[in-house]
């Protein structure tokens, strides 16, 4: 399924934020088309890395930079980026295709035929294709996830945001949503962003890693450069982990 722009390379140029007594500076690129992990110890500031992205977040000083344009105080609706987080932000109350559907209007509005159609390809592209009017409660947490991913699909945007999206699912569906991931991401040649606290999602998923650790960035690089980097203990501890 198309992006509706190309991939943008994103910039936090020179970025400086408090959040309480925490300090964080941010000062790396993320290239486009790539799977980029964000990687670290907790409170690190691997979230608060995508809540600048997405725009939750507005830095003290610095910039975020999106092909260069400098979209610091856009507000997120602005920006060209879809979210799938932990808890799949899914509403209770509406059935998966209307859970989709709001992807493409979030004031559930009628939807032509041609957004309809959307929503129904994307379900299909998830394996979901026939659970369209079942509530989220009654769905596995897999499924939950996959609608989400269906969400993301009919947005269209060319980034994606994703934080720790696969923590709470078990091994054996963590592997099947990261080989879904890896398909999507084929599909889309979008720009992927994911927090992980796995280093095997991150060998497996990633093509570039940004390491965190006490609010600074400590590596930003490809993932095979990164996985040599010896030379920084708190890196040897997540890989060793």
């Amino acid at each position: 399924m198309p992006v509706d722009d190309d991939p943008p390379e994103i910039r936090l140029d020179r970025v400086d934020l408090t959040l309480g007594s925490t300090r964080f500076h941010l000062d790396c690129d993320i290239p486009p088309g790539t799977i980029t992990a964000v990687a670290g110890p907790s409170g690190a500031g691997k979230s608060t890395l995508l809540n600048l992205v997405a725009g939750f977040e507005v830095p003290d000083s610095g910039r975020v930079l999106f092909n260069g344009q400098d979209l610091t105080f856009r507000h997120p609706s602005e920006r060209p980026v879809s979210l799938i987080f932990q808890n799949n932000n899914l509403f209770g109350h509406l059935d998966v295709f209307t859970n989709v559907a709001l992807g493409i209007n979030p004031s559930l509005r009628r939807l032509t035929v041609g957004e309809r159609q959307a929503v129904v390809s994307a379900l299909d592209r998830v394996a979901l294709g026939r659970m369209e009017r079942r509530l989220p409660p009654t769905l596995s947490g897999g499924e939950q996830q996959r609608v989400a991913f269906a969400r993301a699909l009919v947005r269209e945007k060319p980034v994606l945001l994703m934080d720790e999206p696969f923590a709470a699912l078990d091994p054996g569906l963590r592997q099947t949503m990261a080989n879904l991931l890896s398909e999507l991401h084929r599909e889309t040649k979008s720009t992927v962003i994911l927090v992980t606290h796995d280093r095997d999602e991150l060998r497996r998923l990633a093509s570039h890693v940004i390491f965190m650790e006490g609010g600074n960035v400590l590596v930003n690089a490809p993932v095979e450069d990164f996985l040599r980097r010896c030379d920084i203990p708190a890196v040897v501890q997540f890989l060793a982990s």
